[in-house]
């Protein structure tokens, strides 16, 4: 496995991805109306790839095929983090977090955030994480249930 940067030209497999864990994995603590508003297989792609692009986000390689990607934002907030749903429970998560964690560390960020699914909250806690807050967005016209999670970072 490789964790590199994101490259122009990676976004249809990224968004592949960001399927693959909404609906094959997430949809075990989501009903299928939330799937569909959370992740459309109708999106723009255009918008799909400026959002992408603006993030660069850090991807996760096995065999140069794409199993997974995350991001960390110059104030430590974390927008996405998906594993393909083919790809769960083999670490790449872990691996994410890791490079995640050692981004963090480079950026001099106080805490991590992020806006985590029911799916994604157990991981994030076996990482660190606690919840700061529950909420309950609303995503093309539907509820979804996540929770604002947070983590504080020790610098030097």
């Amino acid at each position: 496995m490789e964790i590199r940067r994101f490259q122009v030209g990676d976004e249809i497999a990224l968004f592949r991805v960001f399927l693959s864990a909404v609906h094959e994995v997430a949809s075990r603590d989501y009903t299928q109306e939330q799937i569909q508003a959370w992740a459309p297989v109708d999106i723009d792609l255009k918008l799909w790839a400026n959002h992408i692009q603006a993030l660069q986000p850090f991807v996760a390689t096995i065999d140069n095929a794409i199993v997974g990607y995350a991001d960390i934002q110059a104030n430590g907030y974390i927008d996405h983090f998906y594993v393909s749903g083919n790809h769960t429970r083999k670490g790449i998560g872990t691996f994410l977090m890791n490079r995640i964690h050692e981004e963090a560390m480079l950026l001099n960020v106080s805490e991590l955030t992020s806006d985590v699914s029911k799916t994604a909250e157990p991981f994030f806690v076996f990482h660190g994480f606690h919840v700061k807050q529950r909420k309950c967005p609303v995503c093309r016209g539907v509820m979804l249930q996540n929770a604002l999670m947070l983590k504080e970072i020790i610098t030097c």
